[in-house]
């Protein structure tokens, strides 16, 4: 067991770092010093890749789109269309505004039908940044990642900073690592700093690829939890362990 913002760090070579990591139930920020995660830097999002799916499903009903082909739709074949068909926007509130600033896209699903999808394809991911679309006070995951840095201790801030990494597969939208850079330097306006954000294309699974290298590498053994720690101190061990 490791925390999956360290193992997405590995994943990209680094044990220092901030991890924003959009996965398929639940999306997470976590900061990193020398492989050791900042609990009090770590900061989770109830918005992710599932409820992005059901959200979409909503958004397509409310359309004049076919109802029978959308309420038919399972939850794969949901996620698929959002996959193929959808994106971040850079600019929400003036593609709200131009209806001639985006492109319609169109899927077939396996029955054969049709499904068009307009501004559908830009609302969608859009929770990830504005939670209240879905009912939820909490703050977007750039805010959490601006939160996250702030508590860091003022030293590693830079470093966090120089080293925000992306991992889960809902943070593979397009236009998804564009739009976290643009949020944060809007927020760290004023800082002297442009900060960037390293996007691997295999960011989906950085979390298992990274948790491969911690595990064949000697010198992160000495953070393990052996079978006989978990027998003598029970399985919330895990929470001080980690």
């Amino acid at each position: 067991v490791a925390n999956s913002g360290f193992l997405s760090l590995c994943a990209h070579g680094r044990v220092t770092g901030l991890a924003v990591e959009a996965g398929a139930a639940v999306s997470h920020v976590t900061s990193v010093c020398g492989g050791q995660t900042l609990r009090r830097g770590t900061r989770c999002l109830g918005v992710a890749g599932d409820h992005l799916s059901r959200h979409l499903q909503r958004l397509l009903l409310e359309s004049p789109a076919e109802p029978p082909a959308l309420q038919a739709l399972t939850k794969r074949v949901l996620t698929q269309l959002k996959e193929q068909c959808c994106y971040v926007s850079l600019d929400y509130e003036g593609d709200l505004r131009e209806k001639g600033s985006h492109q319609p896209a169109v899927f077939q699903t396996p029955d054969g039908r049709w499904i068009t999808l307009g501004k559908e394809r830009f609302c969608c991911p859009e929770p990830l940044f504005r939670p209240e679309l879905l009912q939820h006070s909490c703050p977007g995951l750039h805010q959490l990642a601006g939160q996250s840095l702030q508590a860091a201790p003022e030293h590693a801030r830079r470093h966090l900073l120089g080293n925000i990494v992306l991992s889960g597969g809902s943070s593979l939208f397009p236009g998804f690592p564009e739009r976290m850079c643009l949020e944060l330097n809007f927020l760290f306006q004023g800082a002297g700093l442009h900060i960037e954000v390293l996007a691997n294309p295999r960011r989906g699974t950085a979390a298992w690829a990274g948790g491969s290298m911690a595990a064949s590498l000697t010198s992160f053994q000495h953070t393990w939890m052996t079978r006989g720690e978990y027998q003598e101190h029970g399985a919330g061990y895990v929470h001080k362990k980690f």
